[in-house]
């Protein structure tokens, strides 16, 4: 059975932060303007990162599956 090594780091892997830094930085969208909708930023904004964080999730999952198709397994 071949030994598991950690998968190495790669710069894709950065588009994984953005989510989490557009969400954890309360003080960035405690406001409630500009609204959309009849809807306070504060709501839009944290409903607009759904899709976003699943688009960088998906081309995360990409270029993983990428690599792992050409054989490289780092």
């Amino acid at each position: 059975m071949p030994e598991k090594r950690p998968r190495a780091f790669r710069a894709i892997h950065l588009l994984l932060l953005p989510p989490y830094a557009g969400l954890l930085w309360v003080a960035s969208f405690d406001r409630t303007e500009p609204a959309l909708f009849g809807m306070p930023f504060f709501y839009w904004y944290q409903l607009a990162w759904i899709p976003l964080g699943v688009l960088f999730l998906y081309a995360v999952y990409r270029a993983e599956d990428r690599n792992t198709e050409d054989g490289r397994k780092d």
